[in-house]
């Protein structure tokens, strides 16, 4: 048999071998590429699994293409220690664009940061920006953006740059820090709706769990006027099967799948692509085996279900206490568990299914603990929903196991 590498690759942000469907969020990426003065930026957000980081690294070529600069990374818990950490954060994700632009002698002068008889001209590396952020007048707020007006100004007159996209994943992690007189996440904001009220075209893309755009709200209110929220779903059907089959489409590519194959794929993974990536995997290596052997193929359903609940689920539900999981068994009895849910609903359930039920009160506080542990979150209609795909269906394997 032809030596042929299995094509899927689950894991964290790693780019499918086909990226299907995410038509309608594209396009609705290129029509924000296209404003002149940035009154709409991007928070893209669903939940773990269904593709978030490899659709933003599939905007960067489309931005590149329209003459965007693209600068950005993902954020981590001590980007929001503090409103200096969250300077640096960005001074150090421009630097490599700006390296290499020269900025004027008359205009690092006005911040002080050159002597008069200084006229050497200097180039905006990283240490230079960090020297303006230095020498600028005032907050942390105020230097900031003194840095990117300073930046941009030197990066448009370079041929064919029509602004700046800032890229932030796992944006989830920002926070102000109240009891410490910190407001990174503040600064952030403030910072880019002030700079593109004076014209700059810097356009924020934020990509992070269903907690984001909450937190942004809470920080500053004007950020549901400042954000376009895309909310992505699981994949269709007929998306799920590009999916699956244009991978193994290749003439030598050794195994082809049937249409049973496709469909029970298709409901195991509940259309997410890392589920899609990780299933495909695991019926990929095991029809490879039973082709060498001669045998016929089909989907090893409970040998890969039991491995996804050991990969993907087990490690957030060993967070949950014992009175957690009954609450999460309770819920996972909902119709709607996959959608939303009510305290008012949880309630009710656990009457029917327990013999000591949950009171409105202890619902509502256990549901903020779980929150914190990142299994459900609340929206912004005060419903709850999983913060896991398909957590529901584990956690009635657990309750049959």
């Amino acid at each position: 048999m032809a030596e042929f590498s299995n094509p899927f690759r689950p894991g964290a942000g790693h780019h499918p071998p086909y990226l299907a469907g995410r038509h309608e969020e594209r396009e609705e990426f290129r029509r924000l590429l296209g404003q002149n003065t940035i009154l709409e930026n991007m928070v893209l957000t669903g939940l773990r699994g269904v593709g978030k980081t490899v659709l933003l690294d599939s905007f960067k070529p489309l931005a590149m293409s329209r003459g965007w600069v693209w600068v950005g990374t993902d954020l981590s818990e001590s980007t929001s220690i503090s409103e200096h950490n969250m300077a640096i954060r960005l001074c150090t994700d421009l630097s490599p664009v700006t390296s290499s632009l020269v900025v004027e002698t008359e205009e690092v002068r006005r911040v002080g940061f050159v002597a008069d008889t200084d006229q050497i001209s200097r180039t905006l590396t990283y240490q230079v920006l960090i020297e303006l952020y230095k020498h600028i007048p005032g907050l942390s707020l105020d230097k900031i953006k003194g840095v990117l007006e300073i930046a941009w100004r030197a990066l448009s007159k370079e041929q064919n740059v029509r602004g700046i996209i800032f890229a932030y994943d796992e944006a989830q992690n920002l926070a102000d820090q109240s009891a410490k007189d910190q407001f990174p996440l503040s600064l952030l904001l403030d910072c880019f709706q002030s700079l593109q009220r004076k014209g700059l075209p810097l356009m924020l893309v934020l990509t992070g769990l269903p907690t984001l755009f909450p937190k942004l709200v809470e920080a500053r209110t004007f950020s549901e006027r400042m954000f376009r929220v895309v909310f992505l779903q699981s994949l269709n059907e007929s998306e799920s099967e590009e999916a699956i089959r244009e991978p193994v489409e290749d003439a030598e590519c050794p195994v082809r799948l049937s249409d049973d194959s496709v469909n029970t794929i298709i409901n195991m993974s509940g259309g997410y692509p890392y589920f899609i990536q990780f299933i495909c995997r695991e019926v990929y290596d095991a029809f490879i085996q039973r082709i060498d052997k001669g045998e016929s193929a089909s989907v090893p359903v409970a040998e890969i279900e039991q491995k996804l609940d050991t990969d993907f689920f087990a490690g957030r539900w060993a967070r949950a206490s014992d009175r957690q999981r009954a609450l999460l068994f309770v819920i996972s009895r909902l119709e709607s568990c996959d959608d939303e849910f009510t305290v008012q609903e949880v309630v009710e359930e656990s009457k029917r299914a327990l013999d000591k039920p949950f009171s409105s009160s202890h619902v509502n506080q256990m549901l903020v603990a779980l929150a914190s542990q990142g299994l459900v979150y609340k929206n912004r209609h005060g419903k709850y929903s999983f913060a896991v795909p398909l957590l529901g269906q584990f956690i009635s394997r657990q309750e049959q196991g």
